[in-house]
């Protein structure tokens, strides 16, 4: 590789990493899945999300197919607007675990970001190294997982969902 290719590499680099910095979110959500007619609900009554994000107006819209280019995980989606804005927002979203694990994650722990971004993406890849131990399938690995996310972001309260869980979800065993 030649030195041309070296430095190109190292610009591209520090834009994937100033760009996420700026304008990237890591997120851990949770979905009340209960038990339906048609199926069979989640073991704590929750479904964990995580998703890594990156949007963007329909203008800069090459940006975020240049972040999927890059890591060669995710999708561009779109979120259409219907209110007073003029362009449409796209999405460049991350939300395989595996590709979490593999790719995204590995990255920002070698590449790290300088704003207080790092400390929500540190957050992040515990939750989702946490759910993929299984943790999120026990009432108390549940709470964990949303205490770490009470602190994360905007700093989301999950007081209530941490009291439903301790007060409403069924005795499930340990992972032990």
């Amino acid at each position: 590789m030649g030195a041309e290719n070296q430095q190109e590499r190292l610009v591209k680099l520090g834009w994937v990493i100033g760009f996420v910095d700026g304008e990237g979110c890591f997120s851990i959500g949770f979905v009340r899945q209960n038990d339906r007619v048609d199926r069979k609900g989640y073991k704590t009554g929750y479904q964990v999300s995580h998703e890594f994000a990156v949007t963007q107006g329909a203008r800069s819209l090459e940006a975020l197919y240049e972040l999927k280019s890059f890591f060669k995980v995710g999708q561009v989606v779109i979120n259409r607007r219907h209110d007073n804005h003029k362009e449409h927002l796209h999405r460049y979203v991350v939300r395989s675990r595996r590709d979490l694990l593999e790719v995204v994650i590995p990255f920002f722990r070698k590449n790290r970001m300088y704003t207080l971004k790092q400390q929500d993406f540190e957050k992040f890849a515990q939750c989702v190294e946490l759910v993929n131990k299984g943790y999120h399938l026990t009432r108390e690995g549940l709470i964990g997982i949303a205490k770490i996310t009470e602190t994360m972001n905007r700093q989301k309260p999950r007081h209530e969902l941490i009291r439903i869980l301790r007060g409403h979800t069924p005795d499930i065993p340990d992972m032990g």
